[in-house]
């Protein structure tokens, strides 16, 4: 998807990086999904799940680094701050990642 359409979407974080670096996030997204899911749930290579969680939890902690800076900005230009709540929904998918990892470990 288009830098703009993932923008107008509302995945805002994405603005400040180029295409390159958004489907590379974007992969390591993916790949973490499934190493937390597929080795815990077919019972092979398990050590992965937590190293995936592990993985996606520094994936989120950029995606909360990213929002809070976009969330300044918008704040010191007097907009609304729209961006509080995309931080605090990848402060949601980061819970469940240290959860895990720190579960699985």
């Amino acid at each position: 998807m288009p830098k703009d359409r993932l923008i107008e979407s509302g995945q805002t974080g994405v603005a400040p990086f180029p295409p390159a670096v958004i489907k590379a996030t974007a992969t390591c997204e993916l790949f973490a999904v499934a190493g937390l899911i597929l080795p815990w749930a077919i019972g092979i290579a398990a050590a992965l799940t937590p190293l995936a969680a592990c993985g996606l939890a520094f994936v989120m902690l950029g995606a909360v680094t990213s929002h809070t800076s976009l969330l300044r900005a918008d704040r010191a230009a007097g907009r609304g701050s729209a961006e509080a709540r995309n931080v605090a929904v990848n402060l949601l998918i980061l819970a469940p990642c240290l959860f895990v990892a720190a579960g699985r470990f």
